[in-house]
């Protein structure tokens, strides 16, 4: 980790940030630390793309449908996502976990919104690709079932189900 006196982990919250925790736990993160290679000072953590991201989506969620379905915003210090900025994650118990990268903080802010809202009315959190923006399509990074999924997307690696 990079301990350079201006990389400071306790970063201050993004501008205008809301949390408001829907009774399920939905979930919108925002990387704050991601370089989108725009920033006109680079050691300036509140240049970055993905302060610049999450300031851009904290500044229109309080009005939007994902607040209103009680989807919680948090700012997360680093998704390790370094080569697909700018990313968000979207999780919630019992559901599957999406990872989303390459987003333009000056242009994607509504997708962001529009994809959390659909998460947000889908019983499981499952996303079909063309129910979601196209950026989110294109910039789709991981998709995790929940733990104890059954689909056909997940089969047994092995019979063994206990550690002995």
């Amino acid at each position: 980790m990079d301990t350079a006196p201006d990389d400071r982990i306790d970063l201050p919250a993004p501008l205008g940030q809301v949390d408001t925790v829907g009774d399920d736990g939905l979930t919108l993160s925002v990387c704050l630390r991601c370089r989108d290679g725009r920033e006109a000072d680079d050691t300036r953590l509140d240049q970055r793309g993905g302060r610049r991201l999450a300031r851009a989506v904290a500044e229109v969620f309080p009005d939007s449908t994902a607040a209103r379905q009680g989807i919680r915003l948090r700012g997360v210090n680093c998704m390790s996502n370094c080569k697909r900025p700018c990313a968000i994650a979207l999780s919630g118990p019992g559901r599957f976990t999406y990872l989303f990268g390459d987003l333009d903080p000056s242009r994607h802010a509504g997708d962001v919104l529009s994809v959390a809202a659909i998460y947000a009315e889908a019983d499981d959190g499952f996303l079909p690709r063309p129910a979601r923006p196209e950026v989110l399509r294109e910039g789709i990074l991981g998709r995790i079932p929940p733990l104890g999924f059954t689909g056909a997307l997940v089969e047994p690696l092995s019979s063994k189900t206990e550690n002995t």
